[in-house]
């Protein structure tokens, strides 16, 4: 029985069901009881989003960072290069749809929300790729990299486009400068601990950014390089991580969970809006990923073949193309950047709608997976 009830919570937090959990109540109760909804939900936002979404956005840092390290796929510039290039084409289509829609149709405040179709969820496009693709199809460690290139970006795209109040260059750099050269010092001393580059280091760059006007989710961004960490890149998402001991894996151990639970309240926190808010924005969310991100995915890793990028073996234009409409699940991060990228108010309930709506990405690749025979044309690479 306890055996039993371990596997189902593997599952649960292994999938990011309690998000999905957290995402459905928020709707269903925002659209029987708004008033009581917003009266709970509403004081959650700064400890969720400022706070609590800290630790995931540092989770995907650690992801991105470790794909540099020797062996990893983002070290070789060879390597990299279609699936960083499809990355690219994968948000820069999904922001042009976006903007032209806004801009030719309107309303026009809708055109500072660009960055929210160019998200992937990395989790439940894994987890939809793993229901198309057999184990070992290059689809998925393909999908995987792309996603986490896309978060890198999506990164650098919150810290710069995304400002959460009045600039303050001054705050920003004295206290980001003296958050990193404490990180180094720890480093130096060869601090194994994660808790001081969290507690100290993490928490004078929470300060750097929410004084200096940027969104403060970011803070430990710079500082999980400085962990120590494994000398070698096993793989994205590599089962064997469980077993490293460096302090930058012990760091994700530790907050796996924890952060599957902050999920949950982002979800209800912040998804709870009403089915009436449906508006222009939810379609131009909707069109930026659901067209955007396959068109610019197939387009963009063309363009790479054509410079010396290669496909990996096994990984034909179809599959790609299936990877392109998996990858257009936004959810979380296009959650969180339309939170970041509007107000309370029609635009913000609209986009969020947008971004709630991308989850029907993985309908609809199971459906085109098996019309373009996708499963019956196993091109596998054993290992």
């Amino acid at each position: 029985m306890t055996h039993a009830r371990s596997r189902v919570v593997a599952f649960v937090f292994g999938r990011s069901l309690l998000l999905l959990a957290g995402a459905f109540t928020a709707v269903a109760w925002a659209n029987v009881a708004p008033a009581s909804y917003d009266e709970i939900a509403h004081p959650l936002h700064f400890w969720v989003n400022d706070i609590g979404m800290v630790f995931f956005f540092a989770l995907a840092a650690k992801e991105v960072f470790e794909a540099t390290l020797p062996g990893g796929p983002l070290a070789s510039p060879r390597r990299a290069m279609s699936p960083l290039a499809a990355a690219a084409g994968g948000m820069l289509a999904p922001a042009l749809i976006y903007v032209g829609l806004a801009s030719v149709i309107g309303p026009a405040e809708l055109t500072s929300g660009w960055a929210i179709p160019c998200a992937t969820d990395i989790a439940f496009s894994a987890m939809i790729a793993r229901l198309i693709f057999p184990a070992t199809h290059p689809a998925i460690p393909f999908l995987l990299l792309l996603a986490i290139a896309d978060d890198a970006l999506g990164l650098v795209i919150l810290a710069v486009f995304y400002p959460s109040g009045t600039l303050s260059f001054g705050a920003l750099v004295g206290l980001m400068t003296a958050a990193v050269l404490l990180a180094m010092w720890l480093r130096r001393r060869h601090t194994q601990s994660f808790w001081p580059y969290v507690l100290g280091a993490g928490t004078l760059s929470w300060a750097a950014l929410y004084l200096g006007g940027f969104h403060p989710a970011l803070a430990l961004v710079p500082i999980v390089p400085f962990m120590p960490h494994s000398a070698r890149d096993l793989g994205v998402f590599d089962r064997r991580e469980v077993h490293q001991t460096d302090t930058l894996n012990r760091f994700e151990h530790w907050w796996a969970k924890p952060v599957q639970l902050i999920l949950l309240i982002f979800g209800f926190a912040n998804a709870g809006v009403a089915f009436a808010e449906i508006g222009p924005g939810t379609y131009y969310v909707l069109a930026g990923l659901l067209i955007g991100k396959p068109l610019g995915i197939v387009i963009f890793a063309g363009l790479a073949g054509l410079a010396g990028g290669s496909l990996p073996p096994g990984l034909d234009r179809r599959d790609l193309f299936i990877v392109g409409v998996v990858a257009a699940i936004g959810f979380t991060v296009s959650l969180f950047f339309a939170t970041a990228a509007f107000p309370e108010g029609p635009a913000l309930a609209q986009t969020k709608m947008g971004a709630l709506l991308s989850f029907v990405a993985a309908p609809l690749a199971l459906m085109l997976a098996r019309a373009l025979r996708v499963r019956d044309a196993r091109r596998v690479v054993a290992g």
